[in-house]
This record gives C-alpha cells, sequence and structure tokens, in this order.
C-alpha cells in the first residue's frame, strides 16, 4: 500500500474528472425535464466543464510548479468537490452550468498535477507502471462513464451522477494528503497570470460565439461582439507569451511542424470523435424512447473498438510514423461521422453501430499516439509544456466540437425533422 498508495491516490482523482466529461452524455434528457433546458442549455451543461478544463489546464499547471502541486492538486479536489454537490442540488439551468464551469476548474486543478506528482514520486520500472495504470484508469474512466451515467440516471436520478463523486473526493483527499509528498517544479518559476487570463478569454469568447451563433445567427450582436473578444484576446495572448519571463507556452515550439500537427490533430480528434455524442445520446432518448441505460450501452461499442484497436495498433504498429497512425486514426473517424450523417427521423439504432465502431477504431489510433508524439517532438525539457498544451487543444476542441454540432443540430433539425420531434429535439425532451 505504501508503495502504490500514491497511485490510488492520485488514479482516484484522475478518474472522476474524466468520468464527469462522459457521465452526463446520457442524463441530459433527464436534466432537462428537470429544469426546464433548452438544447443552448444543455450545450453548456457540457461546454461548462471542458472549457474550463481547457481554458485553465496550462496555468493551473504553472501555478501547481509554483505553489506545490499536492496543495494545487488537493484544493483541485475540494473545489470538484463542493462543485459537485452544487450541481446535484441545481433547481434551474443556470445554476446548473455555473457549478459545472466551477467543477471543471478543480478538474483543471487536479489534470494539471497528476503527471507531475507521479513522475516525482516514482523513476525507472515503477514509473513505466504506474503511468500505464493511470493510462488505463483514464481509458476506464471514459468506457465506464455513459453507463454508470444510465444506470444512475434510471435508478436514484439524474442529480447522483454528481452526488457519487463525493465519497470518491473525500477519499482522495484523504490518501493525497497521507501518501503523496509535496513537490515544485523549476526554482523562481512564475505564474502567467495574464496569459492565462488571456487565453481563458479566447477560449471562452470563441465557444459561445459558437453557440450563439446557433440559437441567433452568425451575425447577431452577441455572435459578432464573442468573435471580437475571442481575436483579441488571442492576439493578447500571443503578445503576452513572447515577452513573459515563464510562459505558459514557448512560441518557438509553434516552428516545430511535428509539434504543431500533433497540436491540429489532437484538437480536430476530440472535436471530431466526441462533439457529436450529447447529442446522439438525445437522439436515442427522445427520438428513439431508448432508456438511459440502453443509450448507455448503445455506445459501448465505440470504447470496445477504442480499446481493443489501441492494443492490436500497440504491438502490430510500433515504430510506425505518428503522422500515419494519427492520420489513418482521423480518416476512419470521418468515415464513423459520415456514416451517422445520414441518420433521418425513421433510422433505428442499429444505423448507429457502423459509424460508432468507425470512431471507437479511429480512437484507438489517435489517442494513445498523440501524447507520446508531442513529447518526442521537443527537447526534453519542454516536454511537461508540450504535454500541457496538447491536453489544452483536446479539451479545447471537444468544448468547440459540442458547439460545432450543436449549432449544426439546431440550424437543420428544423429542415430534416418533422415539426413534433424537432421540438422535442430542441427541447432536449423537455417536452416528452
Amino acid at each position: 500500500m505504501r508503495t502504490w498508495g500514491p497511485l490510488t491516490a492520485v488514479c482516484l482523482g484522475t478518474f472522476m474528472l474524466l468520468l464527469d466529461v462522459t457521465i452526463v452524455v446520457v442524463a441530459l434528457p433527464d436534466m432537462a425535464r428537470a429544469l426546464h433546458a433548452s438544447l443552448g442549455d444543455l450545450q453548456w451543461v457540457v461546454d461548462g466543464y471542458a472549457l474550463a478544463l481547457a481554458a485553465l489546464l496550462l496555468g493551473l499547471g504553472a501555478a501547481a510548479d509554483a505553489l506545490g502541486r499536492r496543495r494545487v492538486h488537493v484544493a483541485g479536489v475540494v473545489l470538484f468537490a463542493v462543485a459537485s454537490l452544487l450541481c446535484g442540488l441545481a433547481s434551474g439551468p443556470g445554476t446548473l452550468v455555473a457549478a459545472r464551469a466551477v467543477q471543471g476548474v478543480g478538474a483543471a486543478a487536479m489534470f494539471a498535477t497528476t503527471l507531475p506528482l507521479l513522475g516525482s514520486v516514482y523513476q525507472g520500472r515503477q514509473r513505466s507502471a504506474a503511468l500505464g495504470v493511470w493510462g488505463a484508469v483514464s481509458g476506464g474512466a471514459a468506457a465506464v462513464g455513459p453507463v454508470l451515467g444510465g444506470v444512475l440516471t434510471e435508478g436514484p436520478g439524474w442529480r447522483w451522477i454528481f452526488f457519487v463523486n463525493l465519497p470518491v473526493s473525500v477519499a482522495a483527499i484523504w490518501l493525497t494528503l497521507r501518501l503523496v509528498p509535496e513537490s515544485k517544479g523549476r526554482v523562481g518559476a512564475r505564474i502567467d497570470w495574464l496569459g492565462t487570463v488571456a487565453f481563458a478569454a479566447f477560449a471562452g469568447g470563441a465557444t459561445y460565439a459558437v453557440v450563439r451563433a446557433g440559437e441567433d445567427g452568425w451575425g447577431s450582436a452577441a455572435t459578432l461582439g464573442a468573435s471580437a473578444l475571442a481575436v483579441a484576446a488571442l492576439v493578447c495572448f500571443v503578445l503576452v507569451e513572447r515577452r513573459a519571463a515563464h510562459p505558459l507556452l514557448d512560441l518557438s515550439l509553434l516552428r516545430v511542424p511535428a509539434f504543431v500537427g500533433v497540436m491540429a490533430g489532437g484538437f480536430v480528434f476530440n472535436g471530431v470523435a466526441f462533439g457529436t455524442t450529447p447529442y446522439l445520446s438525445l437522439w436515442m432518448q427522445t427520438l428513439l424512447g431508448m432508456s438511459p441505460v440502453r443509450a448507455g450501452l448503445t455506445l459501448l461499442p465505440m470504447t470496445v473498438a477504442a480499446m481493443a484497436v489501441a492494443i492490436a495498433a500497440g504491438r502490430l504498429l510500433h515504430g510506425a510514423p505518428a503522422r500515419r497512425t494519427i492520420g489513418g486514426g482521423l480518416l476512419l473517424i470521418g468515415a464513423g461521422c459520415l456514416a451517422q450523417a445520414v441518420l433521418g427521423a425513421g433510422s433505428t439504432w442499429t444505423a448507429l453501430i457502423p459509424g460508432f465502431v468507425l470512431v471507437g477504431a479511429g480512437t484507438g489510433l489517435v489517442s494513445p499516439t498523440v501524447a507520446g508524439a508531442a513529447l518526442a517532438s521537443v527537447p526534453p525539457e519542454r516536454a511537461g509544456m508540450a504535454g500541457g498544451a496538447v491536453n489544452t487543444v483536446r479539451q479545447l476542441g471537444y468544448a468547440l466540437g459540442v458547439a460545432v454540432a450543436g449549432t449544426v443540430l439546431a440550424s437543420r433539425m428544423r429542415d430534416t425533422l418533422p415539426r413534433e420531434a424537432a421540438h422535442t429535439l430542441a427541447g432536449g425532451g423537455a417536452g416528452a
């Protein structure tokens, strides 16, 4: 226990934060009915969490280096637990979205510190073994999320997808304080607050602009204002990072073609592979009449395919160029999305399976490759920054993918679905 205690503590936090990315997917129709939430509200229930996680991941990683990784990690778990309680007690969609955003801040603090904490505790073969376990736990969280969400939603109710985090958080805090030693980054590390705020404003503005475009159109004042904010914040971020002594992102890395390619691949991967999943869950439950459990189980072929391909690829494609593995995976994901693009009001659940399998197979190729390729493309002293940057763009890709998919759905469903079905889906099943 003394040897693997720190790993257990860190993995508990990782499991929770990644579980909460997917566990809400099958609960969305029940949330909509209970809180009278619109499709736009449901977008923000998903995106509020992912956006906060993406926007603050790099900044909180730097804060952990300066203030102490264990301290920031525990603070993140505490904040995550409090926010989970508020999510479960939410009386309206606005309260739930706000609590989900706070939950994302806590998740960012945990995610930014997991690998540095493991790296400070374990060395050599133990480190390799610990990272392998951590990777398996990460994949398991994504697999368990929809099914557990379905069981809890259909059983005690959707609020328990958040309440279940409370005992796990208590255990994670206790184990971390007792078994994980404190560690810091380089001496004299400083927190790039301006860069953190600028990047958060860019991510938030860009996502808000896409969501508003789906509701009000691209020419609305809200959409144009949010777009202008995003552009201004991005320019500010670049200027700040050029002058910062301890930047969140060393802009010279953007002159490394391999690193830029991996960043772009990770962004597109998360956005395309997972951006439509919340709406497919809504489709299955509101139009096909599936229960939450059955909807969660219908998503399993994607997870099973991802795990099977990842294992096979690790053995058969060892040493293959990352660009080919990532490119091949993205092609499979694109094919899966095209297979699902032909769905209509009369489609059955079996029409979803080929697309899920193709997307899962592509995920099995891309996901394990992206992180390693990012680290291999930069100097060793920038490995931590590169890993954080790739995780950031992946979460940002997911947030924007959900926003774009929601905008497309909002603009197309009234043209392609019967009026009653379109009304039901637009209300997230609230009128069902």
